[in-house]
């Protein structure tokens, strides 16, 4: 059973900074680009930035944010940093492998002074 557990969100002040982190289980890991998504009340989801299977590759939505991985632990973070009541999200961990893609709960992050 594939599992993909979120964590590190929490609430933070303009500016501040926070580590998401992503573990993903049941699957062989160093074959799925991993991905980190959000979705704030009222919006759509978006991609926030991804990561290719062996971490060569990466693609981000805002320059604030780095995306990367560890294989031997199964975990992608993400890091964001100088944060904005406008990044207030819901932030998501996808897995993706050809037509194979997983999603975690959702980890909740709020910047507000």
């Amino acid at each position: 059973q594939v599992q993909v557990v979120e964590s590190g969100g929490g609430l933070v002040q303009p500016g501040g900074s926070l580590r998401l982190s992503c573990v993903a289980s049941g699957l062989t890991f160093s074959m799925y680009a991993m991905a980190w998504h959000r979705q704030a009340p009222g919006k759509e989801r978006e991609l926030v930035a991804s990561i290719s299977s062996t971490g060569a590759s990466t693609n981000y939505a805002d320059s604030r944010f780095t995306i990367s991985r560890d294989n031997t632990e199964n975990t992608v973070y993400l890091q964001m940093n100088n944060l904005k009541p406008e990044d207030t999200a819901v932030y998501y961990c996808n897995a993706k492998r050809s037509s194979r893609s997983y999603w975690g709960q959702g980890t909740q992050v709020t910047v507000s002074s």
